[in-house]
């Protein structure tokens, strides 16, 4: 890939027209990827093309552009590209800088969720299920991806149930003695005791991976043959644990409402648009089984966009980072289905098809989840209606001049001085924005003193926003903040944001009423007297709900910090000394004081620990032993 600019006109363009018609000679003819940026470096848009300038050259007729795009020229004041090698890179290319740019004019699948996978741990003895997001290691197996972590909980059951396999860390594993609840209603097979031996759990294992892939009839008759064979030997206790494990796969096989024969590994993505908004519902199939649905609601400045535009940009974007299904059912064929296809397949290392069906059980699964999005969208769209009051009704009791779309919440968190914490919580008309909560260790303020942690953590949050846009055009400045406290807060919080000159930024304060009780709130502004809500006042509610969230986001954080503290020691200090070694030295000694305070040749008695490593533990806590003086 090559990245290049247009040439930078002799006198700033008069409008972003200008820019285009001084960019074209310079742009190639090859396949690749552009962006619009505006004045501030913004990207505005990013595209694909089979030629870069016979693309960006349609731009320049604006006569045939519509009012949106037409916007879009006149802001853009520069314009880079990538080239590729093929169109079907661009495309995946492209994906990749919407997700990750989120220009203005491109529909953006705005979901920062990772998706859960099953991992089976083949490096072990004896393989461990469990759940897994994340980077995938080496020395195990995955499998997904799952909807929902409650999708991937349903598997493990059923793992659990069938082919008694076990889901403990490989520590407890080491360090049982006997078996655990888990053995006793028939979940596990406890390997950690030696009641199964290594052979006969990993043909366990192979039977399970055989389900994950898909192959249920089979393991279903081979199990019934096995439970046969123990019913004639006389062998009753084994034939009814055999008999437990086929109404356990029979129990899996019924449990999904939604169900795709005939395809082992597909994704079934429909599309359904309202008021402006997009929801698209994606069922997951790996191996023949439902592997749970998830919703996605995409953002696009358009209200005439065609349902096939908003699925081509939406399936691309989806499997930016998700690997794709050999099979992808669509409600709607986007444009350029063969392109997104090649591209597809060029990412999957394999052929990946896209269809549309027509007809016969597939159709009625893309229809089934069709039905799913346009309740989701509803769901939706009647939440923001409900929330667009809730905010009029902040709106109106702190006389904001319009309801705000962001409201910045702010608490801390402490205990007798330590683990201090600062938290902000952000909340609009769509519900709270978890992706714009922000968490601050408390590095200068004296732990305890909560007017000095609030100052800090607004100087940081405001110096911060100001670096970042000192115009404050940007969406990132509040319409208003909400503080944890009485007139002392208040007071505080008006100091640092006077002292930068944010002023304007409307700030509550809400203090807790006689002996805490919800509902009894007092509101601090500045310029009136303390106030209460009546107690079944929807708003108050809003306004407890904020508060309680931004409690629960720092509580969390606080508590984080607090368990990475007390899992910390003086050992962690010491050059070459890792968790194994660290082990080992308190397992011997039993405390890091222990460690301390033992000589040089009682630590290189220690297992696994020579005298070149007990030299430097020894020196570490003791820099003067052994010197010449």
């Amino acid at each position: 890939m090559e990245e290049q600019e247009s040439p930078a006109p002799e006198e700033a363009p008069a409008s972003g027209l200008a820019v285009f018609e001084a960019a074209l000679p310079g742009l190639p003819l090859s396949p690749g990827v552009y962006r619009m940026l505006d004045g501030k470096g913004d990207v505005l848009y990013v595209g694909k093309a089979r030629a870069i300038r016979r693309r960006v050259a349609q731009y320049t007729q604006l006569s045939r552009l519509p009012e949106r795009l037409r916007r879009m020229v006149f802001e853009t004041r520069r314009i880079e590209v990538i080239t590729t090698a093929s169109e079907a890179e661009a495309l995946l290319l492209e994906a990749n800088l919407i997700k990750r740019l989120r220009p203005r004019f491109n529909i953006v699948l705005r979901d920062d969720k990772s998706y859960p996978w099953l991992m089976v741990s083949d490096d072990h003895p004896f393989p461990q299920i469990a759940k897994h997001r994340g980077e995938r290691r080496k020395g195990a197996s995955y499998y997904g991806p799952f909807a929902s972590v409650w999708a991937v909980n349903q598997t493990i059951t059923a793992l659990q149930r069938v082919f008694l396999l076990r889901t403990c860390r490989d520590t407890v594993f080491d360090s049982r003695d006997r078996p655990c609840l888990l053995h006793q209603i028939k979940r596990c097979s406890a390997p950690c005791v030696g009641r199964i031996g290594r052979e006969e759990y990993a043909a366990l294992v192979a039977e399970a991976k055989q389900f994950l892939a898909g192959e249920t009839p089979s393991i279903q008759k081979r199990l019934a043959a096995e439970m046969e064979q123990a019913a004639a030997a006389l062998e009753f206790e084994r034939a009814a644990a055999l008999r437990d494990r086929i109404r356990g796969l029979t129990h899996v096989q019924g449990s999904s409402r939604v169900n795709l024969e005939g395809v082992g590994d597909a994704d079934v993505v429909a599309l359904h648009m309202a008021a402006g908004q997009s929801c698209v519902q994606v069922f997951f199939f790996r191996g023949g089984r439902n592997n749970g649905n998830r919703p996605y609601f995409l953002t696009h400045s358009r209200t005439d966009i065609a349902p096939e535009e908003v699925m081509a940009s939406f399936l691309a974007q989806l499997y930016d980072e998700l690997p794709p299904p050999p099979l992808v059912l669509t409600s709607h064929e986007p444009p350029e289905a063969a392109l997104i296809a090649e591209a597809l397949s060029l990412k999957a290392g394999r052929r990946v098809e896209l269809h549309r069906p027509q007809r016969g059980e597939k159709r009625a699964v893309v229809e089934h989840a069709e039905t799913n999005a346009r309740e989701a969208l509803e769901r939706r769209l009647a939440e923001s209606t409900a929330q667009a009051a809730l905010l009029e009704g902040v709106a109106r009791v702190f006389d904001l001049p319009e309801a705000p779309s962001r409201v910045e919440v702010y608490d801390n968190s402490h205990i007798m001085g330590t683990s201090a914490y600062g938290a902000m919580i952000v909340a609009g008309p769509q519900g709270f924005v978890k992706s714009a909560y922000r968490k601050f260790a408390i590095r200068e303020a004296k732990p305890g003193d909560d007017f000095a942690m609030l100052r800090e953590v607004l100087t940081r949050r405001f110096e911060r926003a100001l670096k970042e846009d000192p115009a404050r055009q940007g969406e990132n400045w509040p319409d208003l903040v909400l503080i944890d406290g009485g007139a002392g807060q208040l007071s505080a919080a008006r100091a640092v944001l006077e002292e930068m000159g944010l002023e304007d930024i409307p700030l509550v304060a809400i203090a807790k009423g006689p002996d805490r009780d919800a509902g009894r709130e007092w509101f601090h502004m500045a310029g009136r007297a303390p106030f209460q809500l009546p107690p079944r006042d929807p708003v108050l509610y809003h306004l407890q709900r904020l508060r309680d969230e931004a409690h629960r986001f720092v509580i969390g954080a606080h508590r984080a910090g607090r368990a990475r503290r007390l899992t910390t020691s003086e050992l962690d200090d010491i050059p070459g000394v890792g968790p194994a070694v660290k082990r080992r030295l308190l397992n011997h000694f039993g405390s890091a004081r222990g460690v301390r305070q033992a000589g040089e040749s009682d630590l290189a008695n220690c297992p696994g620990i020579g005298p070149a490593l007990a030299r430097r533990i020894h020196q570490h806590f003791h820099p003067g032993a052994g010197q010449a003086t």
